[in-house]
């Protein structure tokens, strides 16, 4: 007598959101985001692919974590071969370009050292990738429960443009923390 029964916040705010805005969860743009950290020894150049479809968006975001200097460098080529990127010695970046059909190349590029290998991250979001994007994340169709529905609320959310500024908010934290976390590697003076 009296129990309450309580709903996971999300839960709730899929229960309460008009019908009408369910049957388009399927239509959203798919977004793909992948990070990787990886340790380039001293003298050596490490080179990424990533295939895209027409009119898709690349972005890469890096930084370098550890390594004297804390500076590498970067270069982003398009499919044809042309540079898009070409950057000198920094220790991050953030670059975001309109794809053509085919393989883009990032590289990270430390010959300039011949002693410190550097420790760098680096991060790959990429949107509007249409039927690559729904194939990679068909893995969705075996989580269940409250996971499958704080995902379609965030897709609902996203869509209505409610969770561009978390987004950044998001990222924003991402890479204080990554900030924070190379200080702690780093000696004090």
């Amino acid at each position: 007598m009296g129990d309450k029964i309580w709903l996971p916040f999300c839960l709730f705010l899929l229960v309460a959101l008009p019908l009408r805005l369910l049957p388009g969860v399927a239509g959203f743009t798919p977004s793909l985001d992948s990070d990787f950290t990886f340790t380039l020894p001293a003298g050596q150049k490490e080179c990424f692919y990533q295939s895209m479809p027409l009119k898709a968006s690349l972005e890469i975001e890096y930084q370098v974590l550890d390594g004297a200097g804390l500076d590498i460098d970067f270069h982003l080529a398009s499919p044809e071969g042309k540079t898009l990127v070409f950057e000198q010695r920094k220790s991050d970046g953030v670059h975001t370009v309109e794809t053509e059909v085919g393989d883009y190349m990032f590289c990270f590029d430390n010959t300039f050292s011949t002693i410190s290998e550097k420790v760098i991250f680096f991060e790959l979001i990429l949107d509007n990738m249409g039927e690559q994007a729904q194939e990679q994340e068909d893995w969705k169709k075996y989580i269940t429960g409250t996971d499958m529905l704080e995902m379609k609320l965030e897709d609902i959310l996203e869509n209505q443009g409610l969770l561009a500024p978390t987004r950044s908010y998001r990222r924003d934290k991402e890479w204080l923390l990554l900030r924070i976390s190379r200080e702690k590697l780093l000696p004090p003076p």
